[in-house]
């Protein structure tokens, strides 16, 4: 896979290290602003990216078969579409975008055009996150299911001053159901499929749902995502059966060991140690998947995306949150 990127912040920076120990992932360049030429070349010379550009067509220019494309939330849709309408691949960090509307779009356009579309979601690739899957037969009928993703942001004081902070913007599809209310709902929905009713109840301040609960109903059991950008509290996952529970340890975007508790009194742990890496698991599927054609497995992604799009669309506007251009 020959990569390119389009952006330079917190999340290419911190996936960078990983990326370029994938074997068979070749980056080919990496976009920025016209504004940020000069950090996004050093960026490119850190990391032996061969180039450093400030435009889609320059980037287009470097020879990638695949694009990455990590800026605003509401900025995923244009760069998807453009890209996927030059023949390119397209992995969109998460949300895949901000509505399913613009989802489901780019969905056809990919399956038209025969080309891949991913969303860069690290939970269902992870190796704790499969053992879960493993073991859930183990723990009887399932009843209650929960995950919960709180982590203060240091974003969070700037967005209380008023100023314009992307994360928590309407304007720019922000907010915490978009950013790590995704993940709690992933964690859920890529075991258990679409609910058969779904609510969200946000904290909302100055405009943007800071914190919010996702009440999940799935007839036989119930589940329940928390996520939090405005406080600290627990984080992980929780699946209770009959039988046992499976708990994850850490953030539901990385997993981290995995527990299996059985009634009985018996007890085992699982982590694959890849918690600190989680890019790698998730670009090295993707990178297999282009280089042998699996769109079976391209099609599996893409729908769990979808549902997961679905759903939070649907809270979303329920709970009164839209976003431009969204009546």
């Amino acid at each position: 896979m020959k990569l390119g990127i389009i952006g330079a912040g917190k999340i290419v920076k911190e996936f960078l290290p990983s990326l370029t120990k994938i074997e068979g992932l070749e980056i080919t360049g990496i976009m920025s602003t016209p504004k940020s030429l000069d950090k996004v070349k050093a960026l490119a010379a850190e990391y032996g990216i061969p180039h450093g550009v400030a435009t889609f067509e320059e980037l287009c220019a470097t020879g990638m078969d695949t694009v990455y494309v990590a800026v605003p939330n509401h900025l995923h849709f244009e760069y998807g579409k453009k890209s996927l309408e030059r023949g390119l691949h397209v992995i969109l960090e998460k949300p895949i975008t901000a509505n399913i509307r613009e989802a489901e779009e780019l969905a056809a356009l990919a399956r038209e055009k025969k080309l891949f579309l991913f969303e860069a979601i690290t939970t269902p690739h992870l190796g704790n996150y499969q053992k879960i899957r493993e073991w859930l037969p183990r723990i009887g009928p399932i009843k209650l299911v929960q995950s919960q993703f709180t982590q203060y942001s240091p974003r969070y004081d700037d967005f209380r001053e008023r100023k314009t902070v992307p994360a928590f913007d309407p304007a720019q599809a922000g907010g915490v159901l978009m950013d790590l209310g995704l993940y709690t709902l992933h964690f859920i929905m890529d075991l258990f499929g679409m609910p058969q009713q779904a609510v969200y109840f946000p904290n909302m301040e100055l405009g943007s749902d800071t914190s919010g609960v996702i009440h999940l109903n799935y007839g036989s059991f119930q589940g329940l995502c928390v996520a939090a950008k405005d406080g600290q509290g627990i984080t992980g996952g929780m699946i209770q059966g009959t039988e046992g529970y499976i708990q994850s340890l850490e953030l539901p975007n990385s997993v981290g060991k995995v527990v299996l508790a059985m009634r009985d009194g018996t007890r085992e742990e699982y982590d694959d140690g890849m918690c600190e890496t989680r890019a790698i698991p998730e670009f090295t599927a993707f990178t297999e998947a282009i280089r042998d054609k699996d769109y079976e497995f391209g099609e599996k992604c893409l729908e769990e995306s979808l549902n997961v799009c679905r759903v939070m669309t649907e809270v979303r506007l329920a709970a009164g949150i839209r976003f431009p251009g969204e009546m």
